[in-house]
């Protein structure tokens, strides 16, 4: 059932109609295990450090549900974020749940408390589908990284990122994206660092900008309808995270579905505790990270 939204969801300032995508497919459905997190970044987009319990650290119990519901809806692939899932005293239990299912990826920055419990990942490889880990490296430079990080952390995350590929897994990088970068140069930079490591140059990368911490109102014009049909095409609009994921969270002690990975912090987004409801759901691009997702095709995925 659709929500009663704010005037903002459906108009821009000006009072143009605002632009929107219309889900057509589950094929990517993200768990966000808790904003708890071992390190405390002030760029955070979830504003996650040590504690924090905006969202709450899941478990296989609340889970469950909608890894079932979401194969009911022909699910393609189980990612999870936080905060640091390592944090969740569940997630190898989810995972071995949700990957004989559908393959899982993991967000981590790498750190101690994925390297706490490396030996604990043993069993996944056994797993009938694969899981994958992208590691946070922000900055092919570590001062840059450790800036924002701490002390050690870009060597930390290196380690861990050395562990979980020896190990056999598939590994990734999340960084970020300079608006006036030369992206060549920079994943060239970041491949000799990782072969200098041991890790293969063919090392996929998902580069990020600056989304700001949680509640910020961001920057960049309002998305109409005409931007969306004039700047965009059918299928470029279907490339869109939410147009075809779905994130679960737990929140104030309930299971709620957001729209997509970048827009936990505002409540229009929640779009109930049903994911079959949710993909009937028009999702408006008023939040400030939509515009991001508008000009650079930002998108959390692999699949």
């Amino acid at each position: 059932m659709e929500r009663i939204r704010s005037r903002d969801w459906y108009t821009t300032a000006d009072g143009s109609d605002r632009g929107y995508i219309r889900p057509h497919l589950l094929k990517e459905l993200w768990f966000h295990t808790g904003t708890a997190c071992n390190l405390s970044c002030d760029f955070c987009l979830e504003g996650s450090g040590p504690g924090d319990h905006r969202l709450q650290l899941l478990k296989l119990e609340d889970v469950t549900p909608y890894i079932d519901q979401a194969l009911e809806l022909g699910v393609e692939q189980f990612s999870f974020t936080g905060g640091e899932p390592f944090l969740a005293k569940d997630l190898i239990r989810i995972l071995q749940r949700a990957s004989e299912h559908a393959p899982c990826l993991v967000l981590t920055n790498g750190t101690d408390a994925l390297q706490k419990r490396l030996h604990q990942l043993v069993p996944l490889l056994q797993s009938r589908y694969p899981v994958s880990f992208r590691v946070s490296i922000d900055s092919h430079i570590e001062a840059e990284h450790d800036a924002g990080r701490g002390e050690g952390m870009f060597d930390l995350a290196l380690k861990g990122m050395k562990a979980l590929h020896d190990m056999g897994f598939h590994v990734s990088v999340a960084r970020h994206m300079a608006e006036t970068e030369n992206s060549v140069e920079v994943e060239q930079s970041y491949r000799d660092i990782l072969v200098s490591r041991g890790l293969p140059a063919e090392t996929k990368f998902v580069a990020f900008p600056d989304f700001l911490p949680p509640g910020s109102h961001g920057h960049g014009p309002d998305i109409t309808t005409h931007c969306m049909t004039h700047y965009h095409t059918e299928e470029t609009r279907n490339s869109f995270m939410c147009a075809f994921s779905k994130m679960v969270v737990k929140q104030n002690g309930r299971m709620r579905v957001y729209a997509c990975t970048l827009v936990d912090d505002d409540p229009e987004y929640d779009m109930g505790d049903n994911l079959r409801q949710a993909l009937e759901q028009q999702i408006s691009m008023k939040h400030h990270r939509c515009f991001s997702c508008f000009r650079y095709g930002a998108s959390c995925s692999e699949t």
